[in-house]
């Protein structure tokens, strides 16, 4: 008899179960609403402790560079699984795992997720800190509040503000772990942090997709067009028609900074560094990599940055042909009143170069991502 349970029914759970062949999975992503193909998936597993799994994937490879990611205590940690387990080739890509007595219940996903419940995790830590508040950006689609986040100078006069989105792309988990990394360096009893709460207001939306965060959505490529593609123009999704209309009235002329943050695709060339995606603006792009080098003194070679990986514009692709239609947010918000720096960032999901990423190390790249903000407006 086989009692092996495999849903998707929690948030973030993305997965198709095709059939069980004893200890044989077959599955696939749900690309649901996504136009072509896209690589996230999270499932559970439950029933299996003891036994030995292999899970194959019948829609293409969509394991990362360091193997899956599991959680065994219901996702509120995760490591590694590495890729000794992995067999990635084009025609049979799977993993196996031998469950352990006790493991009834695993989550398996491509990369680390990050959630609302993450994000309650995030600001109950800073709870009763005068410099934090949390506000309501909007309702979404399906009833859920998207949440704007608001850091660092609260009084109303700070000399400059700064602006991070997240999650433009909602399976793009690992840019979260940089947002918090950066709210934390804000609120830290440092002189860094003193220095921000006395000069900086920081907003920031955590989750632009909020709706597919939760649901467990690819996001990007989202028909008719995702969230990334949605700035000009009458808005169709709620988040960013809210943004929109927040932003350039909070901001009143003092908004220096933009930093929209990504997830590369899942591996290869220009995917396993961080970097900064180049504008198509001569002025920018130079702010762009003046910003680079402040940022590549101060990270050293715990989170490598290197300013020379950035991806110039009409480089790779970062190119017109890339692009589908409709406006992204960094170039919204380059053209905003007073802004001096916007620019996308793209930080992979598990390793950058040598280095394996985890939601310390993407949080330690944040801490450095304000450093650098601090010597690039001083």
């Amino acid at each position: 008899m086989n009692d092996i349970r495999i849903d998707a029914a929690y948030p973030g759970g993305n997965i198709i179960v095709e059939r069980i062949d004893g200890d044989h999975i077959y599955v696939r992503q749900d690309l649901r609403d996504t136009k072509g193909w896209w690589f996230y998936w999270n499932f559970r597993v439950r029933g299996a402790a003891g036994r030995a799994l292999t899970f194959h994937f019948t829609n293409r490879n969509v394991i990362g560079t360091r193997g899956p990611a599991v959680s065994f205590d219901d996702g509120m940690t995760w490591s590694w699984l590495g890729t000794e387990c992995v067999r990635a080739g084009a025609d049979d890509p799977s993993f196996t795992h031998a469950f352990r007595q006790g493991d009834d219940n695993v989550r398996f996903a491509f990369a680390m997720p990050y959630l609302q419940a993450d994000l309650e995790r995030f600001i109950a830590r800073h709870k009763g800190d005068g410099h934090l508040a949390v506000r309501q950006l909007c309702a979404t689609r399906k009833g859920r509040v998207a949440e704007r986040i608001h850091a660092g100078n609260l009084d109303g006069h700070p000399v400059f503000r700064v602006l991070l989105t997240c999650r433009h792309h909602c399976c793009e988990s690992m840019a979260s772990y940089v947002l918090e990394g950066f709210l934390d360096a804000v609120l830290a009893p440092t002189e860094e942090g003193k220095w921000f709460r006395a000069n900086v207001e920081a907003l920031a939306i955590p989750f632009v997709d909020k709706d597919g965060v939760e649901d467990g959505d690819q996001g990007k490529n989202r028909a008719p067009h995702d969230h990334n593609r949605d700035y000009e123009g009458e808005s169709i999704h709620s988040e960013v028609r809210a943004l929109r209309a927040f932003v350039p009235q909070w901001s009143a002329g003092t908004l220096r900074v933009a930093f929209d943050l990504h997830c590369p695709w899942m591996c290869g060339k220009n995917n396993e560094h961080i970097y900064i995606v180049g504008s198509s603006n001569e002025a920018l792009w130079k702010e762009q990599t003046r910003f680079g080098s402040i940022l590549e003194s101060l990270c050293g070679n715990s989170v490598p940055y290197r300013a020379a990986g950035n991806l110039p514009y009409g480089t790779d692709w970062n190119a017109p042909t890339s692009f589908t239609p409709g406006k992204n947010c960094s170039r919204w918000t380059s053209e905003l009143d007073g802004m001096r720096l916007s620019a996308s960032f793209e930080f992979p999901y598990a390793n950058a170069g040598a280095v394996t990423l985890t939601p310390e190390s993407a949080r330690a790249f944040g801490a450095h991502l304000a450093a650098a903000t601090r010597g690039y407006l001083e």
